[in-house]
């Protein structure tokens, strides 16, 4: 028998382990500081982060999910939140930020509740009930919209723009992303709409003001044409896609080829040629007058390329082969030999025109209008990086918003909306869920709150304001950062689509509930090995084994 008090080791050495209300204050602790870091950047009156990484490498930056994603997060709590500002990002495109904080202030909130010795399985189960009343509620709220409404979508672009520093564009720059999501929408069987992203470009090139982005009805290579010799501009291009050399090829084994007499090596340079001879040769005869090519095509084939004043431009990236195979009906051949004229595609343009100091093929007139460019331009590089990001939030939300068909208001006015509708439905629950529902009402005001604190406003009464519109039936009433007053947001223009705000809920619900269930960390020492294991690789336990994660 084993005397009292004696103690059984059954974790390794150097295994740390933190329980009950110790790991989950601590969870939540991490938690809140990733909700911190990212808590100033929201808003129009939100600020910027510059971030530096190991390379001394700058972004400069106003994006929740950008920032989240360069800070090298540690504790394994706190990267859940990064998975929310993932999540969020992946589904609607903007909203990073909100979704972040809002987990931060259930937890926030949460932690509260369990020093009240409230069971976190409690909380959980209230804000599982909060968050499919909040889905509720916002769905009451939305107005219906569709692809036509071109003005009530370049609302919500400018409202995904607000925040950011591209904001001073922000009329050009929603009209270049309501007319590239609206060309590229696909009509399905039922009449929805899908949006795929991918068939809009992004090409950047640092120089000029933002003023100068354009929307280029085309695609965009940014490859030069090979010789200078080739047509600078072909019109009714009928374009070759090639995914081969077109260049003489090193033996695949090491064969050791012995010239004895200069015939012989003459003989053998002649056969070079009119092996590339003949591939120029395929090219021409398929009656292709444009090719782009994946791989290198041989100085002397260029030449030959150019006698046959055939564009040709090479090394071309294997995403913009498949944008210009979809744009111009083309198919991507990956044996010269094979290339007919069927597997052409058709532009009425293709040009080459100098942009800052390169120059680039521009595809223009095509078979399907459903690909088209979005040429950024600004002063420096991060500006352009920033404008870039800005217009993928803003292509984003318009996408969804045509896809659902629905939208909100912005400003924290639905958030108000949701608390109050809440605090009323908390009343009917009863129980200590009703707590829970409550807590989660509060936490939803964050976002106002938080809007009204970037604007050097009092949040207290900027929060009484608006709880007393949103009493009096005014549900548009949101916080206007602009005058420092509540005003009518629909009027306002601050219009969002509803995934923005449903995702958000259901993603910082989902972190929230899963941190709040944690009550014991156990965290093996960096590069310990899996557990029941020797010692085992440096960093490659398996599961719950040393991921080399410390906190």
């Amino acid at each position: 028998m084993m005397p009292a008090g004696t103690q059984i080791l059954v974790l390794k050495e150097g295994t740390r382990r933190e329980r009950g209300k110790g790991a989950q204050s601590n969870n939540i602790a991490a938690a809140k500081a990733v909700a911190d870091a990212v808590r100033s950047t929201l808003g129009p009156r939100g600020m910027d982060k510059m971030l530096v990484d190991s390379l001394g490498d700058v972004v400069i930056t106003n994006d929740g999910v950008t920032i989240l994603k360069e800070i090298d997060i540690e504790h394994p709590a706190a990267k859940m939140l990064v998975e929310v500002a993932k999540t969020q990002d992946e589904e609607a495109g903007d909203g990073t930020t909100t979704a972040v904080i809002l987990a931060g202030e259930l937890l926030k909130k949460a932690e509260g509740l369990i020093e009240q010795s409230i069971h976190p399985t409690v909380i959980a189960a209230g804000y599982r009930q909060a968050a499919d009343k909040a889905r509720e509620v916002l769905e009451k709220v939305a107005t219906k919209i569709s692809i036509k409404d071109a003005d009530v979508l370049k609302k919500v672009a400018m409202t995904a723009m607000s925040s950011k520093s591209a904001s001073g564009h922000k009329e050009l720059l929603s009209d270049i992303s309501v007319k590239a999501v609206s060309t590229v929408a696909e009509q399905r069987a039922d009449n929805s709409y899908f949006v795929d992203d991918d068939n809009i470009q992004i090409v950047k090139k640092q120089g000029g003001s933002i003023g100068d982005t354009e929307l280029v009805d085309g695609i965009i290579v940014d490859k030069e044409r090979v010789h200078p010799g080739m047509p600078s501009e072909v019109k009714d291009a009928k374009i070759g896609l090639v995914d081969a050399a077109l260049e003489v090829k090193k033996t695949e084994i090491d064969a050791k080829i012995e010239i004895t007499d200069p015939t012989q090596l003459q003989a053998f340079l002649g056969e070079e040629e009119s092996m590339l001879k003949r591939m120029v040769e395929t090219v021409r005869k398929s009656g292709s007058n444009v090719l782009f090519c994946q791989k290198g095509i041989d100085d002397l084939a260029q030449h030959y390329l150019a006698k046959y004043e055939i564009y040709a431009v090479r090394r071309v990236k294997k995403s913009d082969m498949e944008k210009l195979a979809k744009a111009t009906g083309g198919k991507i051949v990956t044996k010269l030999d094979e290339l007919t004229k069927d597997d052409l595609g058709y532009a009425k343009l293709v040009y080459e025109k100098k942009i800052g100091e390169d120059e680039m093929t521009f595809v223009t007139g095509c078979k399907n209008p459903k690909a088209l460019s979005i040429l950024i331009r600004g002063g420096t590089e991060h500006v352009v990086d920033e404008v870039e990001r800005s217009l993928e939030d803003a292509t984003s939300v318009v996408a969804v918003g045509i896809e659902d068909g629905k939208v909100i208001t912005g400003g924290g006015s639905s958030a108000m909306e949701i608390a109050l509708g809440l605090r009323d439905f908390a009343a009917t629950v009863g129980g200590r869920e009703q707590i829970a529902i409550e807590a989660f009402a509060d936490a939803v005001e964050v976002i106002p709150r938080t809007l009204a604190e970037n604007a050097g406003l009092d949040p207290i009464d900027i929060l009484i304001e608006l709880r007393k519109e949103h009493k009096k039936g005014n549900k548009f009433a949101g916080v206007n950062v602009f005058t420092g007053k509540v005003s009518d947001m629909k009027k306002e223009n601050v219009i969002e689509p509803i995934r923005v705000g449903v995702q958000a809920i259901s993603s910082a619900t989902d972190a929230a509930v899963m941190v709040l269930r944690i009550d014991d960390v156990i965290a093996a020492r960096s590069g310990g090995g899996a557990p029941g294991g020797g010692p085992g690789k440096g960093g490659e336990g398996g599961e719950g084994g040393g991921d080399g994660e410390e906190f």
